[in-house]
């Protein structure tokens, strides 16, 4: 049942089908969410959704190229990246648009309000792998003060500026991957101890210096209808949705009763349409791309993947789960967004980033690639006829062996030399009968002394010429003689210009023109070769008498063959 779980390439299709599922989910739940609203508002009830399908779009593209990108790129863009992130905060912070009293947004003419934290969160991930990755292979990471810098500066001074655009959820994603990174390089205990209490200990300063954060832990302790609406609300309708749900886009609460329900609470809206199994379903959703990354991070071996594939997931699943924990009252209430789910053009990129470039290390893992080129041929293969004839694919793709390409006439092309070309296989295509013992010469007279055996490789025929007394050979019950069978395509064939004659020299070897030159007429009008005439000149040797001993044998000058079932040979030979 778990056999294929242990495939090369489940990885990277798990995080194919799990990515893929919760966009399509997050689509469909964004255009009924956000439909109430655009039409309490007068506005159509598209604009959002058709907003959020062409950023889906965008991340899809997004996600194909990162797939496809070497690791080594990633590398290399590593400390670019993280200034570029540092540099749009700051920009963020001089001209930012504020939104509900934050200042997170930044306006782009082409792309709308952009949010330049989601895409700091990739970088930040990019830059510490990469630095630890390094410090790893130079062998440095034994002392705790080259450990930590200038990682936890970094992270610090990327963290400031995120609080100080009033976004505490993504300050608190950030050192969750920072926490992931110091335990995938092998931080010890006492360190990693001192790194979490630090951490703690920030996030509560944080709290206590905006009051509007310590009433929301006030709030989440003791939630009123006063004081926590939204939460109670969201309660709610998930309460309402049941088993099965009330239906998808027959939500109630979604008209003006849960605030925020196609961003921070879409999961409660999820959970009243779809019910308790379609919540299950999400659920299991993320928890199939959280094993996805994880079995990344656990069996490739470059240090720099295993680092980013699992602060990637760490990113993505906390995240999820500081949402999904928010809405039915288990965490205070962050203002994360669901990823690949809520509405919002930032999130999206830059989740569909980080899951491009988790497919990029699912294919270093081993036996990954070989499974990949090998499930690119057997799709090759099952194309149909038209487009394997295409000139492109002909050139990737070998004709089967063993058939010998033929012209539109249907006959095989023959080469200027006289004989049939042989397939790769070594054998004709109509194959003749094979030489018997008895067919054969005695044993001082060659094989290629013997006119009338056909060139066919692979078996002979006998000659089709008239013989001495007016009789003539048996030839092969597949073709007839006289320049091999039909299929191989031995010139011979009409020898003499005479269709359908059954005479002809194109298989005899003696000639030396390879059934070039004709022979004379014999009786009935067949074509006869030259060394067949030279043979009706040998008078036939007489029978031995039957007491003598011996057996009935005629004896055959050279270049000549009986006309019995085979030649006589004496015993004593």
């Amino acid at each position: 049942m778990l056999a294929p779980l242990n495939r090369p390439l489940t990885s990277y299709y798990l995080i194919v089908g799990t990515t893929g599922l919760l966009l399509a989910i997050g689509l469909v739940m964004v255009l009924s969410t956000s439909s109430a609203s655009q039409l309490d508002a007068g506005g159509s009830p598209y604009s959002v959704f058709v907003h959020q399908a062409l950023g889906a779009v965008v991340g899809v593209a997004l996600m194909w190229v990162l797939a496809r990108t070497p690791p080594r790129v990633f590398r290399a863009v590593a400390y670019p990246a993280f200034i570029v992130a540092l540099a749009s905060l700051v920009l963020v912070l001089v001209f930012g648009t504020p939104v509900a009293g934050a200042q997170r947004w930044i306006h782009i003419p082409v792309l709308g309000k952009v949010q330049p934290s989601e895409f700091a969160k990739l970088a930040f991930l990019i830059w510490g792998a990469n630095l630890l990755a390094r410090k790893e292979e130079l062998g440095r990471l034994k002392d705790w003060r080259t450990l930590l810098i200038p990682l936890l500066p970094g992270a610090a001074t990327l963290g400031l500026l995120v609080v100080l655009g009033d976004d505490l959820g993504t300050t608190f994603l950030l050192l969750v991957i920072l926490l992931a990174l110091l335990w995938v390089i092998g931080t010890p205990a006492k360190l990693f101890a001192g790194v979490l209490g630090l951490v703690i200990f920030a996030l509560l300063l944080l709290i206590q210096v905006a009051k509007y954060r310590s009433g929301r832990i006030s709030s989440f302790l003791n939630p009123t209808m006063t004081n926590n609406w939204q939460l109670i609300q969201g309660k709610y309708a998930i309460g309402s949705g049941g088993l099965f749900g009330v239906g998808l886009g027959d939500s109630r609460q979604k008209w003006g009763w849960v605030p925020n329900d196609d961003t921070d609470f879409i999961f409660a809206i999820l959970g009243e349409e779809l019910g308790l199994i379609g919540t299950g379903c999400v659920l299991l959703l993320y928890s199939g791309l959280a094993y996805a990354g994880l079995r990344v991070a656990r069996r490739v071996t470059d240090p720099f993947m295993r680092l980013a594939a699992a602060g990637a997931t760490a990113w993505i699943i906390g995240q999820a789960v500081v949402n999904i924990c928010a809405v039915v009252g288990l965490l205070p209430i962050t203002g994360v967004p669901l990823p690949l789910i809520s509405q919002g053009l930032s999130s999206v990129l830059a989740t569909m980033a980080a899951t491009g470039m988790l497919l990029s290390f699912a294919k270093c893992e081993p036996g990954a690639r070989e499974a990949l080129v090998t499930l690119a041929a057997r799709r090759r293969r099952r194309l149909p006829g038209v487009l394997r004839r295409d000139p492109v694919l002909a050139q990737a793709e070998p004709p089967p062996a063993g058939k010998a390409d033929r012209p539109p006439g249907g006959k095989a092309a023959a080469p200027p030399g006289g004989k049939a070309a042989a397939p790769p296989g070594g054998k004709a295509e109509r194959r003749t009968r094979p030489a018997r013992p008895g067919h054969l010469r005695q044993s001082g007279q060659s094989r290629l002394a013997d006119p009338g055996r056909s060139d066919t490789p692979g078996g002979s025929a006998r000659g089709g010429a008239d013989r001495p007394g007016g009789r003539r050979g048996r030839a092969s019950p597949l073709g007839r003689a006289g320049g091999g069978s039909r299929a191989a395509g031995g010139p011979g064939v009409q020898a003499g210009g005479a269709p359908g004659s059954q005479g002809g020299a194109a298989g005899s070897r003696t000639d030396g023109a390879a059934g070039s030159r004709a022979g004379t007429v014999g009786p009935g009008g067949r074509q006869r070769s030259p060394a067949q005439d030279s043979a009706l000149s040998v008078p036939r040797q007489p029978a031995a008498p039957s007491g003598s001993g011996q057996r009935k044998a005629a004896r055959q000058a050279p270049g000549q063959r009986g006309t019995g079932s085979g030649s006589a040979r004496p015993r004593g030979q």
